[in-house]
């Protein structure tokens, strides 16, 4: 059996108790790592660790790098196996289980309150984002805002003594606890919320406002996932109906997936200006060069398009992926003026391929944009130099990236004081987010 194949890109994001608890449309190749039909009698560590390894020779990017043999028996799993494969310069490949993979990509839901957190120092919490429909945003709690208590112990205490995980609790559908939070005006609040299973919208803060007399538009996409080309429809739905004059696209904790859906994205913002013209292009090792393609811009599951001939990105070094390939994929046509700090840095991608009951994610294609330009290891500067800091909701005028962009809107250039956050080192690395994958699947495209 071979590995079954798709297309994928992404940067998985950790956080704290993260969220309590991350397609071109091309067909990308057909193959499997052993076991596409669920049939797993064979599926032994040995047979496993010796189906990788004839993977990975045919398909990795790095292919020309690897051994030419590996003993299937001195590995203890498959695991093990990709380890002793990796190159340097990858840091990206990871397997996970189907199990794992529908709970990322397919199903978009867990159990718990609804937000997600950042530790912004060794005694502090803050919430980082909440999903819409969750007991967090009935309760009101809301990005910027900063956890106190948990059942009555302060967060500070539990984080010393290691304990701030389980004060959370299982998560679990019923699970109850007394959560006590200040939002940034210091008012303080505490309510008793319950765990539920939760639907992880992909687009956040989306609204419209006026600035220097100009309507703005403006959204946070927190990742590329199956429902996301539906949230965007409804954004920009909206920006249609008020005739929005600039747009803002916040993807500052956006670690990447589906890479449909950053065509999608794309193509709704710049509209007529890019249709017709090369979004990006797929370039796979030598051997398989016979499946590098060219991908035009594409509505996708997209209705409405704005045909604007400049946007704002909104970047921190947890940017990664399919929010790199708007940026990259966009510049050569329209103009892109990015703000925040240097993004994370992944032009390459995978296509997910099945063995056994895992599905694994090694690099295997790198993109490119219409002028052939990628390898951005180091990630994309940005255009503004701006800290993020967790002060204030999404598109709030006290958010320091906003407030960056709005300036750039009203003066056509970035704030005086921006260039001081070039020294950050692009949010050092940020606690919470540990990039993992750029993919092209045949279940779709992900980055």
């Amino acid at each position: 059996m071979k590995l079954e194949k798709s297309l994928l890109c992404i940067g998985i994001t950790l956080a704290l108790s993260a969220c309590d608890g991350s397609d071109s449309g091309s067909s990308g190749s057909s193959g499997s790592a052993g076991g596409g039909d669920n049939d797993y009698a064979f599926c032994s560590a040995e047979y496993q660790n010796e189906e990788f390894f004839e993977y990975m020779k045919e398909d990795y990017f790095w292919a020309s790098q690897l051994q030419d043999s590996l003993d299937p028996e001195a590995f203890d799993d498959v695991y093990a196996v990709l380890e002793e494969l990796r190159v340097p310069e990858d840091t990206y490949s990871y397997i996970l289980t189907e199990e794992e993979y529908n709970d990322l990509f397919v199903s978009a839901t867990y159990f718990g309150f609804g937000f997600s957190m950042e530790q912004i120092s060794a005694s502090r919490v803050k919430i980082r984002f909440v999903y819409d429909n969750s007991p967090a945003a009935a309760a009101g709690i809301a990005r910027g805002d900063e956890l106190l208590e948990i059942d009555g112990q302060s967060v500070a205490d539990l984080l010393a003594n290691g304990e701030f995980n389980n004060a959370l609790g299982p998560n679990e559908s019923g699970v109850s606890k007394s959560v006590t939070w200040r939002r940034p005006d210091g008012s303080e609040e505490t309510e008793l919320l319950s765990k539920v299973e939760v639907e992880t919208n992909t687009v956040m803060g989306s609204q419209t406002y006026t600035q220097n007399g100009e309507t703005v538009g403006y959204f946070a996409l927190d990742s590329f996932i199956n429902r996301t080309g539906s949230d965007l429809n409804m954004a920009f739905d909206q920006f249609a109906a008020d005739n929005i004059d600039h747009l803002v696209i916040d993807v500052r904790y956006n670690g990447g997936g589906l890479i449909r859906y950053a065509n999608q994205i794309s193509t709704q913002t710049a509209g007529s200006n890019v249709l017709g013209k090369t979004f990006l292009q797929y370039r796979f090792n030598e051997q398989n060069s016979d499946q590098n393609q060219t991908l035009p811009f594409s509505l996708v599951d997209g209705v409405e398009q704005l045909d604007l001939d400049r946007v704002f990105v909104l970047t921190t070094g947890s940017s990664c992926s399919s929010s790199e390939i708007i940026i990259n994929s966009l510049s050569p046509h329209i103009e892109v003026v990015t703000i925040g700090e240097q993004t994370c840095g992944k032009p390459v991608g995978q296509q997910p391929a099945e063995l056994c009951d895992k599905v694994t994610f090694a690099i295997n294609f790198e993109t490119v944009n219409s002028e052939g330009e990628g390898k951005y290891y180091n990630g994309l500067a940005p255009t503004c130099s701006v800290e993020d800091q967790l002060v204030a909701d999404w598109g709030s005028s006290e958010d320091p990236l906003t407030a960056a962009a709005n300036t750039y809107i009203s003066t056509g250039s970035c704030p005086v004081s921006s260039a001081s956050a070039e020294i950050k080192k692009s949010a050092q690395a940020r606690s919470f987010v540990k990039p993992i994958h750029n993919m092209k699947d045949k279940r779709e495209s992900l980055q």
